[in-house]
């Protein structure tokens, strides 16, 4: 049952309404789920709207890494590997097509040396 105080909407406004919340709070239940974000650290609406969007983005990536992931894990045991994984050095496409795969050992230099004379 439908419940509001805006009498001017007409049911189909109401409905779509109600729709897009859902949707929000599916939203809002995988960003909690995910990304284990389950308070707000800051207290004002610029700190706020920074955690918002940084959880976007890292959600936006997660799919995105999904998608190209040849495991066809679940988004949640994707995002626990890649935590698990997050101080391993490998290259991130490789991973995605082999992630149980042994890492290299010592990562590559890609140090350039400064020589001063």
């Amino acid at each position: 049952m439908l419940f509001t105080n805006e009498l001017a909407f007409g049911p189909t406004t109401i409905a779509a309404s109600y729709k897009d919340r859902g949707e929000i709070e599916l939203l809002f239940k995988a960003l909690k789920q995910n990304l284990k974000v389950k308070s707000f650290v800051g207290t004002s609406e610029n700190a706020l709207r920074i955690q918002i969007w940084t959880a976007l983005i890292a959600i936006l990536l997660l799919k995105w890494l999904h998608h190209l992931s040849k495991a066809k894990w679940s988004l949640s045991n994707l995002s626990s590997m890649l935590r698990m994984n997050l101080f391993t050095y490998r290259d991130l496409t490789a991973w995605l097509d082999n992630p149980f795969g042994t890492p290299p050992l010592v990562p590559e230099s890609q140090q350039l040396t400064l020589t001063l004379a």
